[in-house]
């Protein structure tokens, strides 16, 4: 069984654990092979806050993964989310020794680095330094400076960051459950890979995860990511009042939230009511659907208008930076009903409901193209991503091998292989090192 060609996501949610291993097909689309839920019980505010739990629902996950696809799983690209992380705009700029020779990916690789000697708070680690766009001498709004001439390169990143022990917490589970880590992504870009086209990015547009312990944002224009926030509210903050409002338990309430729950009151006439059976021996209860939708809206509401305060915070309302293709909702929050209408009510922007499909093969299963699984498919796009690189890098560095004979033209093109690992990877091997350490 070849390995190298299958790849797995692993989203670590507050309400589930999804693990889907997927495979590229012939004309490139993303084939999923097998797909494994198992309840989460360890994770609050995407947050790991009991270890075992955590370890028993992921091996539950990826033993069914494994069974309906008939692959063992040995690694795996992992979501991170969760309150901790929050993300930054930054410039940086480096002066070039040589300004005869033109700009590298030695040079852009230069100034990442730089970025990454920021001085966070105690305990936060840069998980991401996502360039935005280039100036080289002055001129600028360059978005690939690669080739040009110049002297002084310089860059707006946004720099997203998290909490290392987070990070770690995440690492330790996943490396327990006897898999290896293979990548570290920030689930708003995951889910945004997997349900966003590129004219959507291009226009400018929103990406709204609403999961269960956390809403994830993510802001695209011109093609490239401009913000990204956690907002640590999601699905089961309005279980929670459905299940105060009403005083029932918590089983039932999601029930209710799923079945009759929607977003707009004015849609329940006043005498619709739902007859909810009691606990041992007392008498059901009767909850007029009007009320549920009450108790849904306000909360959606404050979720709603926290993100869109992070939209402005972007700066949505410039001219310049306005989001033509306006937001795109998704995740398992994104299904109740009536939100679409309730999104473009408050922000006045344009809504749909964002599928996982945009990559997907053909005849892939209805379940996996529910918005549920996106965050899900875009991790395992992540990872084929990843192997398609390291791939890449293996076939240059053959090439290289074949052509080099001579041991000092070795040493000089080991160099730069080294340096243009992406980020992530690097910040992987560090997680990975301090649990080989920790042991």
């Amino acid at each position: 069984m070849e390995q190298h060609n299958i790849s797995v996501g692993l989203d670590i949610g507050t309400t589930k654990i999804v693990a889907m291993i997927g495979r590229k097909n012939e004309y490139g689309k993303v084939e999923i092979l097998g797909v494994g839920k198992s309840k989460s019980l360890g994770v609050h505010r995407g947050v790991v806050n009991n270890i075992t739990q955590t370890i028993q629902s992921i091996q539950q996950a990826v033993q069914e993964a494994e069974a309906a696809a008939s692959e063992k799983i040995e690694g795996v690209t992992v979501g991170i989310a969760g309150q901790h992380i929050r993300s930054l705009q930054h410039s940086d700029y480096i002066t070039r020794t040589n300004s005869e020779l033109v700009i590298d990916e030695a040079d852009i690789d230069r100034l990442i680095n730089q970025v990454h000697k920021l001085v966070m708070l105690p305990g936060e680690e840069i998980i991401h330094v996502l360039p935005q766009e280039f100036k080289v001498d002055g001129q600028a709004e360059i978005t690939e400076p690669i080739g040009m001439y110049g002297g002084r390169l310089e860059a707006n990143f946004h720099v997203v960051v998290g909490q290392v022990s987070s990070i770690r917490n995440i690492g330790r589970c996943v490396k327990s459950s006897d898999l290896e880590l293979q990548g570290i992504t920030l689930e708003p870009l995951a889910s945004a890979n997997a349900v966003l086209s590129q004219e959507e990015k291009e226009a400018g547009v929103a990406l709204i995860d609403i999961g269960g312990g956390t809403t994830d944002l993510a802001v695209f224009k011109d093609g490239i990511i401009r913000h990204t926030a956690v907002i640590p509210f999601g699905g089961n903050v309005i279980t929670e009042d459905i299940k105060e409002g009403c005083s029932i338990i918590e089983k039932q309430a999601e029930l209710l939230k799923m079945k009759f729950g929607s977003a707009w009151p004015g849609e329940n006439k006043d005498n619709e009511i739902v007859s909810i059976p009691g606990l041992r021996g007392r008498d059901p209860k009767e909850i007029t659907l009007k009320n549920l939708s009450k108790i849904i809206h306000a909360r959606v509401v404050e979720i709603i208008e926290q993100v869109y305060v992070e939209i402005k915070n972007y700066g949505h309302e410039e001219q310049k930076k306005k989001l033509i293709a306006g937001i795109v909702l998704t995740g398992g929050g994104s299904q109740l009903k009536h939100l679409k209408q309730l999104v473009e009510y408050i922000t006045g922007m344009d809504t749909r409901i964002g599928y996982p499909n945009e990559h997907l093969a053909g005849g892939s299963d209805e379940e996996i193209a529910s918005p549920l699984f996106a965050t899900a498919v875009g991790l395992v796009m992540d990872g084929l991503k990843r192997q398609d690189r390291k791939m890449a890098e293996e076939a240059e560095e053959q090439i290289e091998a074949e052509v080099s004979t001579e041991e000092h033209e070795e040493v000089a093109k080991e160099e730069p292989k080294k340096e243009r690992r992406s980020f992530l990877d690097k910040l992987t091997e560090r997680v990975k090192d301090f649990l080989d350490n920790a042991e």
